[in-house]
């Protein structure tokens, strides 16, 4: 059996993993158009979700293996029932250093304080209009003070947080330079994600549009003083400075997959499926085998094995799919 104390996660390509991403749950109380359609998903019962027990068992496993941080999303992850004591027994786990959250802000705010007492190491807030009536077009959705209210509490909180806003054409790219404002005064950084093909429909064209090149060229344009920063080579974010403000920017290349060379994450679905990459259609039912009676050792084989099927970058594990060639899940269901 594996000697789990010195075992690392490296896929074939050399690259470490040491990054889980778990979507807690399909739920989601905003329609956003590029991540579901307007009539929602069939959401899936309570029992194919994994258990609160089951992700802490697998964390664990995660953590014996090298991956030192997490990250929690969904769907939304405050919708499911009693999200803080999972926050807080991850927290716990020997080896995670670092536990982190992607919310859309609409229920976060109450739980601010506990996250703070917790040790929550960092927020991803998804917001991608400043304008109240955009803002409902884009999210079909009238929670704008709401999301508003939780970006106020969490810099009033000292929280680590990011603002992550999907530039897509047509819908919100008049609103990239207001945005990139929120950091002139605030210790925070405002990324700009490229529009990914996972709105629960058909393959959006927009990317080609608003690419993360043309995104920098418009930063450029209206700030000056825009220089780049240095940055870990696994961050998917490049970032940038603007001279006088407190915050960063940030512009993610997440359709044109730049990154992927230094990528050192891997995905849990809130059903238990592990996805190597984003755009591959899940590897590993890893909840079938922890309901087989599957031991610790013979879940970490199974994920060592797992990760040494890791394409070199996303374009192979999207030409590689063999079920659906093209990519239309909803985001909400994969876990971004």
């Amino acid at each position: 059996m594996t000697n789990s104390s010195n075992t690392k996660l490296v896929d074939s390509w050399n690259r470490e993993i040491d990054y889980l991403r778990i979507a807690v749950t399909d739920r989601c109380n905003l329609r956003c158009f590029y991540c579901m359609p307007a009539e929602g998903i069939d959401y899936l019962p309570k029992k194919e979700l994994l258990s609160y027990e089951e992700i802490i068992r697998l964390a664990t496993v995660f953590a014996s293996l090298g991956v030192k941080k997490i990250r929690l999303t969904g769907g939304e992850p405050f919708l499911r029932k009693d999200f803080i004591s999972l926050l807080r027994n991850l927290k716990r786990i020997s080896g995670i250093e670092a536990v982190h959250i992607t919310t859309n802000g609409v229920l976060t705010a109450p739980y601010l304080n506990q996250m703070k007492d917790i040790g929550v190491d960092g927020v991803n807030l998804s917001l991608d209009s400043l304008n109240r009536e955009n803002f409902h077009k884009i999210t079909r959705r009238n929670e704008f003070d709401t999301v508003m209210e939780t970006l106020d509490g969490l810099t009033h909180h000292g929280f680590n947080t990011k603002i992550n806003m999907v530039v897509m054409h047509g819908k919100n790219t008049h609103e990239v330079i207001g945005m990139a404002q929120l950091a002139s005064d605030r210790e925070i950084s405002v990324r700009f994600i490229e529009e990914m093909p996972f709105n629960g429909s058909n393959m959006s064209t927009s990317q080609k549009n608003w690419s993360h090149m043309r995104i920098l060229e418009e930063l450029k344009g209206a700030f000056p003083s825009l220089k780049k920063l240095n940055s870990d080579p696994s961050n998917p974010a490049s970032l940038y400075q603007v001279e006088g403000h407190v915050g960063n920017l940030g512009i993610i290349p997440a359709y044109s997959r730049t990154f992927c060379g230094a990528c050192n994450r891997i995905r849990l679905t809130a059903t238990g499926t592990i996805k190597n990459c984003l755009y591959d259609e899940g590897v590993l039912d890893i909840k079938a085998l922890m309901r087989s009676n599957a031991t610790d050792d013979q879940l970490r084989e199974m994920l060592m094995e797992t990760v040494q099927k890791r394409e070199k970058d996303g374009f192979a594990a999207e030409r590689n799919r063999k079920v659906d060639k093209n990519i239309s899940e909803s985001m909400s269901s994969i876990g971004g």
